[in-house]
C-alpha cells in the first residue's frame, strides 16, 4: 500500500460524499477518502479501527445526530480530544462557527456552491499539517 493519509468525511447527502471523493481524488493521490452517511456510523468507524484518520470532516445538518452533537460526543472522549475535526457546512452563520468552536471543532470550512471554490476549501484542508496546527480565534475559519 503506497503512502497514503485516510480522511473520514460524513454528510448525510449522498451527491456530496461522491463529489468530494472526486474533488480529493483529483487533487492527490496520497488521501484515501472513508465516507459515512452519519454521526453513528462516523462514531462507530472511529471506535474500531483500522483506519484511523488523519482529519475529519463533519456536515453539521444532519438528520437525527446532527454535527454538533456528533462534535460534542467525540470531544467527550479521550481518546478523540485531539482528533482533528473539521466542520464542513453550507452554513455561514456566526452562531453555527462559535457554536462549533465552543464544542471543540478544529476548523470550520463553508462549502462553496462553486466548484473551483469547493476544490481549493478542500486543496486548503488537505494542506494542514493538523498535528501542528493550534486553533485559534484568527484562523478558525476558512476564508478565500
Amino acid at each position: 500500500m503506497k503512502n497514503e493519509l485516510t480522511i473520514f468525511y460524513t454528510d448525510d447527502d449522498q451527491e456530496d460524499l461522491e463529489f468530494f471523493r472526486e474533488i480529493v481524488g483529483s487533487i492527490s493521490d496520497d488521501w484515501h477518502v472513508v465516507t459515512q452517511s452519519n454521526g453513528p456510523e462516523l462514531l462507530h468507524a472511529l471506535d474500531n479501527p483500522p483506519p484511523h484518520p488523519y482529519v475529519v470532516m463533519l456536515d453539521i445538518n444532519m438528520p437525527g445526530m446532527t454535527g454538533f452533537d456528533v462534535l460534542k460526543a467525540l470531544r467527550s472522549q479521550r481518546e478523540h480530544k485531539e482528533l482533528p475535526i473539521v466542520m464542513f457546512s453550507t452554513s455561514r452563520d456566526e452562531a453555527a462557527i462559535e457554536k462549533s468552536r465552543l464544542l471543540g471543532a478544529t476548523y470550520y470550512i463553508p462549502k462553496s456552491g462553486i466548484f473551483e471554490n469547493l476544490k481549493k476549501s478542500i486543496e486548503h484542508v488537505l494542506g494542514i499539517n493538523w498535528p501542528s496546527f493550534i486553533t485559534t480565534d484568527k484562523n478558525f475559519v476558512y476564508s478565500l
